[in-house]
């Protein structure tokens, strides 16, 4: 069977849900049935999954038609809430003292234990949280108990929505269910601030200036404005795993471990270390079973001393499009002094 979130986009009907409590109550079910809710916080409508379910993630970048799996932010009720998930520096429980609930997100070490599904972090090491304003958008949080992973509520490269109408404008019959939670107050993203290295770092220019940031933890690193990456996840070699992968194979090598998607080929040697995305050819599990997946064949394969990684073509509609971007990522060529075990 299907997972709910992964039916036919284009033939959702799109519910519309007031912001009272039948509504929250509605949109908090859909989210734990693993649909797809739109809602408004304070700074844009975000587009809702369940962050723990990777195939729940997985529509939301079909949704969207996002060419790549980049990074999401992850929604919690509270600090304590989203430090459960992230390991927080003492330079981040002052942020959240100050600014939470709010419109800054903290891209934070990802905690061995946490819940969030590797789609929804781009594989990375690394969590963006954030407790969003809004009394409505917490007490839904409240009610579903997990994680909420939201991008903006809006077709890839669109302008962000701060309307339940916008939404509906934009991704009406793609989605399960807008929780309408009137005009957005701040109309614009998130600030996105890293605090997972040495020095605080400006991801992102948003609805809390780095001046306001300053006055509570001091100097704050401004990525130039071109050559470096913008957010976690866009250089191109960052997603790689130690072991160079082979696009579009046709099978495994003799050294090689084998990341397959459909039938497996008949050259597929018993002992060959593999890992199908999808037996069936479903892009939706595929998407859910990637990152798990390269990771598994990397440490695997490095402990059995392999030398590479084989992996089978993908199809570029849909989700596919996505799933080629991240294999063409992992297989860039690395710069040595990015080169390390993913883990």
């Amino acid at each position: 069977m299907r997972h709910p979130a992964a039916q036919d986009p284009e033939r959702v009907t799109t519910e519309r849900l007031d912001a009272d409590t039948a509504g929250i109550v509605r949109a908090a079910h859909l989210l734990g049935q693993g649909r797809l809710v739109a809602f408004g916080t304070e700074t844009v409508y975000g587009l809702g999954a369940d962050a723990t379910d990777a195939r729940a993630v997985a529509a939301v970048f079909e949704a969207k038609h996002r060419p790549g799996f980049n990074p999401l932010i992850a929604h919690f009720t509270d600090a304590e809430a989203a430090f459960a998930e992230a390991e927080p520096s003492n330079l981040a429980r002052r942020l959240a003292d100050v600014f939470w609930p709010g419109a800054l997100t903290m891209v934070l070490p990802r905690r061995a234990s946490s819940t969030v599904c590797a789609l929804a972090c781009a594989g990375l090491p690394t969590l963006a949280v954030r407790v969003p304003g809004g009394e409505t958008v917490r007490e839904m949080l409240r009610m579903v108990g997990r994680p909420v992973a939201a991008p903006s509520a809006n077709p890839s490269g669109g302008v962000s929505p701060s309307t339940a109408d916008h939404v509906m404008a934009g991704l009406g019959g793609r989605i399960d269910a807008i929780l309408d939670c009137g005009p957005c107050g701040v109309g614009l993203e998130s600030t996105v601030l890293d605090l997972a290295g040495d020095t605080p770092t400006l991801l992102r220019p948003g609805g809390i200036s780095v001046e306001a940031i300053e006055l509570v933890i001091g100097p704050v690193r401004r990525l130039a404005p071109a050559g470096l990456p913008a957010s976690p996840g866009m250089l191109a070699s960052h997603y790689a795993p130690s072991l160079p992968v082979r696009l579009d194979a046709a099978g495994a090598g003799h050294m090689e471990a084998l990341l397959a998607f459909g039938p497996l080929p008949g050259t597929t040697r018993q002992q060959t270390l593999v890992w199908n995305l999808s037996p069936g050819g479903d892009l939706h599990e595929a998407a859910a079973r990637l990152f798990s997946g390269l990771r598994h064949l990397d440490d695997e394969g490095r402990r059995r001393g392999l030398t590479g990684i084989a992996a089978m073509s993908i199809p570029s509609d849909g989700l596919g499009l996505a799933i080629r971007d991240r294999l063409q990522r992992a297989a860039a060529p690395r710069p040595r002094h990015l080169r390390h075990a993913t883990g």
